[in-house]
Parts: structure tokens; sequence; C-alpha cells
């Protein structure tokens, strides 16, 4: 959850939401994401909404802080109606959720459910540090109804978790996935980060292999980016370190996804890759198809028929507003058609079915056309009517969106 929030206007005391979003709940799946925001030690890349335990202030604690999520599912149960679809996936992100006990987790999921019911096949997911979990606390999860579990190994060479300033040894994420599996998660993901200043072709080659040895049925794969007020970004600024080099960080990429392919693990977004359908993350693909969730928890962003919201950041002052029984929510916006349309343009040509072009102008079809000469796209998907990226394509997916609106703003 990125610790910048946006400017729009503000949200009502109550956090009431207008008849017009609130009618197209029906329509698609409803998930909850709930923000824990604790972490240990912030990692220098990291601009996450995230606290250490000296920087929460008075009235907040990892203790009492279950207590606080309950209230905004109660308060999500008043605002929205009887008609919400049941809770089809849930999502623990953070922030290290594992810093908080399993039973915690557990009665937080247990309210979503009471509140709202979970579907029968519901996806439960909670983010981990591989040194925050052991055998014990996993077999908790798994009889509260967690299903799928995704840990932060992000390298596997030492000098590199170094200088991301993580915690844990190489050995440990390994482990972890099998302690996960031996507790009888079915899906267990592995985040990994590339183009570390320092990072080598052989390093990243390293952690790739070490990742795919463990057995995960998921791997996330991400390049490191220089975030504006972190403390990589001010070693960068300062000449420390080097920043990302663009072309190192697009070969990575390559190496990843040919590397990835041959495990038997396909690309379905691109920076995520999956061993079969069922291990595919269905609450990020919620995200992508622009369905509704809430977000509970400090700086969490919520979003329901066209209308966003997001809390205050900090945990004291979202604390505050729900033990005064208000919206803890800051800011709110409405989501225009020009919105919308530049959302699921970007967010659909990141995956691998593509984006539709049937219900879009033809000159967007005639881009896509182009798209296809460049070596950029598909032509078969193409001829069934989708924009679909190839492996070139997915590297430069910003500049095919960027294209694509322009021809949309100017279909001349």
């Amino acid at each position: 959850m990125p610790s910048a929030l946006p400017l729009a206007d503000p949200a009502p005391a109550d956090g009431q939401l207008p008849y017009s979003a609130l009618s197209t709940l029906r329509e698609q799946p409803f998930g909850f994401y709930v923000h824990i925001p604790f972490c240990t030690v912030r990692c220098g890349y990291c601009d996450f909404n995230t606290y250490t335990a000296t920087e929460l202030g008075e009235g907040v604690t990892r203790g009492t802080y279950a207590d606080t999520l309950l209230n905004e599912i109660r308060l999500a149960r008043q605002i929205l109606p009887a008609s919400t679809p049941p809770v089809s996936t849930v999502f623990f992100g953070g922030g290290t959720p594992s810093l908080l006990p399993a039973e915690h987790l557990g009665l937080i999921l247990a309210e979503i459910g009471a509140e709202f019911g979970l579907a029968p096949d519901a996806e439960i997911t909670t983010e981990a540090n591989p040194e925050s979990v052991a055998p014990a606390y996993l077999s908790h999860l798994r009889t509260a109804g967690f299903t799928r579990l995704s840990l932060g190994m992000q390298s596997a060479v030492p000098s590199v978790l170094a200088t991301l300033d993580r915690q844990h040894r190489p050995e440990r994420a390994l482990a972890a996935v099998g302690e996960a599996r031996s507790a009888g998660f079915e899906h267990v993901n592995l985040d990994l980060i590339y183009g570390t200043p320092g990072e080598t072709d052989e390093d990243w080659q390293v952690s790739l292999e070490s990742a795919v040895s463990a057995g995960p049925d998921h791997l996330s794969a991400y390049a490191l980016i220089v975030e504006d007020g972190t403390p990589l970004a001010r070693q960068v600024r300062n000449g420390t370190i080097a920043a990302p080099d663009d072309d190192v960080l697009a070969d990575r990429y390559l190496q990843a996804d040919d590397f990835l392919s041959r495990q038997g693990l396909q690309w379905y977004e691109v920076s995520n890759w999956a061993a079969n359908d069922a291990a595919q993350s269905r609450h990020n693909q919620l995200y992508w198809s622009g369905a509704n969730w809430w977000g509970a928890g400090p700086g969490a962003h919520s979003h329901v028929g066209g209308v966003r919201w997001w809390n205050v950041k900090h945990p004291s002052r979202y604390a505050s507003a729900l033990d005064s029984g208000l919206s803890p929510a800051a800011g709110r916006e409405t989501l225009g058609f020009r919105s919308r349309l530049t959302e699921r343009v970007m967010l659909q040509l990141r995956m691998r079915d593509g984006l539709d072009l049937t219900a879009l102008p033809a000159a967007a079809t005639r881009h896509a056309q182009q798209a296809v000469g460049w070596g950029l796209a598909d032509r078969g998907a193409l001829g069934l009517g989708r924009l679909v990226l190839t492996q070139r394509g997915r590297l430069l997916a910003d500049a095919v969106v960027r294209d694509l609106l322009d021809v949309l703003d100017d279909p001349s």
C-alpha cells in the first residue's frame, strides 16, 4: 500500500456511498483487502504505509489492532447493502501481517465471514516475511481458513538481501515454502525483486533457480523502483549506490520469463507467473478487472461501483476515527468515463488475455495492427478482437498504453 495518497474530494464522515455505486454490487465479485501496517524494520526501498514499533504513537499497539479492524468491518456492513455478494477473496497485506498472532488474523477473517459471508471457494491470502512464520503459526492460519501464502523472498543472494535491508537468510524463504506445504497450503507464492544495485546476472539466476526449487506454484517478479523519500532514493541521489539501469532491468525480465516458462510457470500478468489457472491470484485479478473491494486499515484503498476512497494513513488517526464512530476515509473520487477507460486499458493490457478491442473505437484496432507490425502484439489474438502483448511488448507495455490512449483521444 503506497504511502502517498491522492488529492480528491473529502469523504463523508459516515462513509456512506451513493446509490449509483451500491446498485452495481451484484454485478461483479466482491473482495476484502486488510492492511497490517507493522514492520520490524522498514526496508530501504519501501514506500508502503508501514510503521515500526517506535513510530506508532499513542493509542495503537499490535495487541489491539485487530479490534480496530473489526470496527471498520462492521462499519462496512452498515454501509454496503444486503445485496452485496459473499466475499470471494480476502488479502492480508502490509507491512508484515505475520507480525500479528495467527489467532488475530483468524479473528479478522472470521468477522468478515460473519458480516458478509465467504464464498464456498473463497481465496484467502496473507503476505508474510520468511523469518516471521513457523510451522505452528502456519498451521493456525490453515485452521482459520487461509488458503494461500505469499512470502517476501526478494533474493537468494546474501549481498542483495543486505542491500534491500531484508532480515532473513536466503535459505529461510525456501524452508518456509516447505513448512507451508506441510501445513496444508496448496497455493504458495514467492515475491522476487530484480535490478538491485550490485546484483549480477548470475545473482538473479541463482534467485530464480532457488525460488523454483522450493516448489511454489506462483512467482511474482518486480523491477526495483527507486521511490522518492525512501533511504534508497537518498543513497542514489548522493551517489552512494547507482540507480537501476533500464536496459539491465529489461534483460533481467527476459531472463526471468524465459527461465520460468521452461520450468512450467507461465505468465498471466506482466509481473506474475503461475503453474496453472488455479494458482493464479484471484484477488489481484479482482483489482485488474475493475471489480469491487473494501480496503480496511490505515491507508487502505477501496473501490465500489466506480467510487474509490482511501483511509487516513497513520494508525493512531485511523483508530481514533473508528473509536469515535466515524469513517476513517481521508478522501474519495468518482471515476468518470475517461478514468475508467484509462484504467481498463492499462490493466487489461498487462494481462495474458489482453485488451478487448470490440468495445473501443475503430482507431484502437488500427493502433493494434501497428503494434502487431512492430512485434509488440500477437497477430492471432488480434484476429479474435483482442490486443495481447508479446514478450517484447511487455517490456514496452507503458509505451503501448500511452500510444493507445493518445489514439483514443484523437481517433482521426
